[in-house]
């Protein structure tokens, strides 16, 4: 086997895997961890509203008169949809928009009485996505995650072609060979993990990009300049948190008044709703009222559904006059680009085929957080006490003119990488040789 110690592009590459992992690890844990449980959104927000479901049903009242009990509850509140009870003895949900810019979740009864509320910001589902979106720190957090991202796909490339097995058998490359023990275990299980859920990270962290901020502002200009577009975006993007089902805050503060009254009731809308058998969790929203995504819905009822896989989602416009169908809109209807995006997001969320999606997700999170923390250990066995543990530069200069071509196609396509290389190179040039103790510890200058 060639000694790989004396391959300039060896060490070159492999001291960018080092800067790479050690810089994307804290986050890999946050995002793992954060994404792996996030992917059971479905069961968590069941779990939370168990007090509203297997209701008795004697007695039940119509879909306005839920509405109507709603509203009572909360003075001054706009009605931006009912969520359509999944079983006849589940409550119905009514969002509303709160005087003060809040959103509510009401719980009504099938007999008309309020039996709970939720902010749709406290839900459990709804803080892992600002922890996994944003750290919790708004848009900075949120660029924090993005550059992260950019580099963790640079972890990727690079530990692929460290694990290449040049001639090597299929001990060690395929499967770890833990009976080692030490630091030679440690380093299999690193490498055959990293090989084994390379392809499903790469999938994972593309599929995140058009939550992003930078990269999605991109992309929506893209989409938009070369055609790419037929319907509006269903998607938040550009400083939006991930996972987010809608702005709330817009919203809430939006204005729909000033719209005239539908004379058709939505009860009626209901009944034809149901009759669509639309993915739970359906939702009805009256004339005018803020759309999940975008501008307000038109002056008709619209029906449609806030499941997480993409593919199934629909809506139908009804006249509020005359309860006609007036239009209607599948997955089918959008642009190829567009449900390529709605492909990638239902499958990021694990909700693209159900259960299996989910258990591939999280094994997925548990292979990155095993390469998370094998290459820490890795990296802590080998530090020194007084420098950082890179690896030693090359001692020949390294040819990485394919490396550079690859480097730049990712720069192109991912602007905060194609950003914080640029603040690398001058941090290195111009900053680095005026303090020699820092780069000799960061290594990144000879001893």
């Amino acid at each position: 086997m060639t000694d790989s110690n004396h391959i300039p592009l060896y060490r070159t590459i492999w001291r960018w895997h080092f800067y790479a992992g050690l810089f994307v690890i804290p986050f890999i844990l946050i995002l793992s961890l954060t994404g792996a449980v996030y992917l059971f959104k479905p069961q968590l927000d069941r779990w939370e509203e168990r007090g509203w479901r297997g209701l008795p049903t004697a007695g039940a009242v119509d879909a306005d008169q839920q509405v109507a009990a709603a509203l009572g509850d909360f003075p001054g509140a706009s009605f931006h949809y009912y969520r359509i009870p999944e079983s006849p003895g589940d409550a119905a949900v009514v969002h509303l928009g709160l005087s003060n810019g809040t959103m509510r979740d009401v719980a009504v009864s099938p007999q008309g009485r309020v039996i709970g509320s939720a902010d749709p910001e406290r839900r459990i589902s709804a803080w892992l996505a600002k922890i996994h979106g944003s750290l919790l720190i708004g848009r900075a957090g949120g660029l924090i995650v993005e550059l992260a991202a950019s580099w963790a796909i640079v972890m990727i490339l690079t530990g692929l072609y460290l694990w290449w097995p040049r001639g090597r058998g299929m001990a060690g490359v395929v499967w770890p060979r833990l009976s080692l023990g030490g630091r030679a275990a440690l380093r299999d299980l690193h490498a055959v993990t990293g090989f084994w859920v390379s392809g499903l990270a790469l999938v994972l962290l593309l599929t995140a990009l058009p939550w992003t901020d930078v990269w999605a502002s991109g992309f929506r200009a893209l989409r938009a300049e070369m055609g790419w577009v037929s319907g509006a975006q269903d998607w938040k993007s550009g400083g939006a948190d991930h996972h987010a089902s809608h702005d709330h805050a817009a919203m809430a503060m939006a204005d729909h008044g000033g719209h005239a009254a539908p004379t058709v009731p939505l009860a009626r809308i209901v009944a034809q709703a149901k009759a669509e058998h639309m993915p739970a969790p359906a939702i009805v929203q009256p004339p005018g009222a803020p759309n999940l995504f975008g501008p307000p819905n038109g002056q008709v009822w619209t029906l449609t559904t806030q499941t997480q896989n993409r593919p199934l989602v629909r809506k139908v416009g009804y006249d509020p006059m005359t309860g006609a169908e007036v239009s209607r809109s599948a997955f089918a209807d959008k642009h190829g680009i567009d449900r390529a995006v709605g492909y990638g997001i239902a499958w990021h969320e694990g909700q693209l085929f159900g259960w299996v999606n989910q258990l591939v997700g999280v094994a997925t999170a548990v292979a990155l957080f095993t390469l998370a923390i094998s290459g820490f250990l890795m990296w802590r066995r080998r530090k020194p006490e007084d420098a950082l543990g890179a690896p030693p530069p090359a001692r020949e200069p390294a040819r990485l003119k394919g490396v550079a071509a690859i480097l730049l196609l990712l720069a192109a396509l991912l602007p905060l990488l194609a950003a914080s290389l640029l603040l690398l190179w001058i941090t290195e040039r111009l900053i680095l040789p005026r303090v020699p103790r820092a780069a000799r510890w960061l290594g990144v200058a000879h001893a």
